[in-house]
């Protein structure tokens, strides 16, 4: 089975391009924009509309494979790749990455999945957003001339078992951090609420009242309307290194905190998600192991996950190797190709550390679904709903999904 044509199509995300760094210093939020100047390169405003651009693999039995390239919100961040912009890159794939695709005979997920990873332009890589969305399609094309889901290409190709439960989701706020809470509560959501705590003033507070003061309102609402006595989320919230940016440095002062949190969201399970920002991959993993090991020594029941500078299959297995944190971000978007999610899944469980298939809102209902299928796979110990920072839109792309593959599975056996 060949691949007898490649079209590209310019597509929206699920949320928006936000600049990180304009954010942090101040910019104003003033109903869905911001008002400032933006101070990462490439943008043109503080918020923009996210971009996504899918590619379509016409095979020769007339089957159309397909997957979305697609980066994340705070795109040039963090070592991040730079902003992904539609009308730059559609001409860059039909000039470079189409003629190499045109002609191939669909083989194994690996080893396409490798070649794509490894192609380089004028002497360097991909950008990552591209190498996302034309590996799921390759793994797509895969499937179709298998006649079997995504998820059992890579249970046969990685020697893994197919998940027979739904794996935990993670449910993500945006700023309406009260009102999606509850929507999150109503649905189930098994991890709740990602928050967006990413201004000082506004969101952590000067000495990080306002987020203690958030978590203890979210854990008596949860008690207040769960349906179940026996539904249990586990809290997570990301912060976006502000916790750094109120207490430096300073791993026995963060702990401290980490303490008042603990305490405050009780009886729940609670996750912090980027306490610092250290602007540089080597600073941040030493800063995450060191308050990784006073908390394990303290015995606070804060579980901490890395995510900045945490970005590529090569940093997570760098985090993992020396305990920066007890659970790694797998910001999918920043891995390029998917086939670096699968690994960086595995690598996370062999190591010991938790492993959180993440990604951004800023992603799109296709990209979703195939990091499903990764998921049911892999077994992460939870998966971001995405896109969007709506709550239902998001999971119920993700849950819905992960629904039909046990469905398919199930009428499967049935059937043997």
């Amino acid at each position: 089975m060949k691949i007898i044509d490649v079209v590209c199509s310019a597509g929206r995300t699920g949320f928006f391009f936000d600049d990180q760094r304009a954010i942090k210093s101040g910019a104003v939020q003033d109903g869905a924009a911001y008002i400032g100047k933006p101070e990462t390169d490439g943008f043109a405003a503080v918020r923009q509309a996210g971009e996504s651009i899918s590619v379509l693999l016409f095979m020769e039995d007339g089957q159309v494979a397909w997957g979305d390239c697609a980066a994340v919100q705070y795109s040039g961040a963090g070592g991040r790749d730079p902003l992904f912009i539609a009308d730059n890159f559609i001409p860059f794939i039909d000039r470079y990455i189409k003629p190499a695709l045109v002609g191939q005979e669909i083989t194994t997920f690996k080893a396409m999945g490798a070649a794509l990873d490894s192609m380089t332009v004028n002497g360097g890589r991909l950008h990552t957003a591209i190498r996302y969305g034309i590996s799921q399609a390759i793994l797509d094309a895969v499937a179709k001339s298998r006649h079997v889901m995504m998820c059992e290409v890579i249970a046969e190709e990685y020697n893994t078992t197919i998940s027979d439960e739904m794996i935990p989701i993670f449910t993500q706020s945006g700023d309406s951090r009260y009102e999606n809470s509850d929507k999150m509560i109503i649905k189930g959501a098994q991890v709740l609420p990602h928050g967006l705590i990413n201004n000082v003033k506004t969101k952590l507070g000067e000495r990080g009242e306002l987020l203690e003061k958030y978590i203890r309102w979210l854990s008596d609402r949860i008690i207040a309307l769960r349906p179940d006595p026996d539904y249990n989320p586990t809290l997570h919230l990301d912060v976006y290194g502000t916790i750094g940016m109120v207490f430096g440095v300073d791993a026995p002062a963060i702990a401290d905190y980490l303490t008042r949190l603990e305490n405050a969201a009780r009886p729940f399970k609670l996750r912090i998600e980027g306490p610092m920002d250290m602007e540089e991959r080597e600073r941040q993993m030493l800063a995450l192991r060191e308050l990784t090991r006073l908390v394990d020594e303290r015995g606070i029941g804060v579980e901490i996950v890395a995510d900045e500078w945490c970005n590529t299959l090569e940093d997570i297995k760098y985090f993992a190797d020396n305990k920066a944190g007890h659970m790694a971000q797998i910001k999918t978007p920043d891995l390029g190709g998917v086939g670096n999610v699968v690994e960086a899944v595995l690598y996370c469980k062999q190591r010991g550390m938790g492993a959180y298939q993440g990604g951004t809102c800023n992603e799109t209902d296709r990209s979703a679904q195939v990091c499903v299928h990764i998921a049911m796979a892999t077994k992460p110990d939870q998966m971001l709903a995405k896109p969007g920072m709506g709550v239902d839109e998001g999971y119920m792309v993700v849950y819905n999904e992960m629904q039909r593959i046990l469905a398919v599975r199930k009428a499967k056996a049935g059937a043997r």
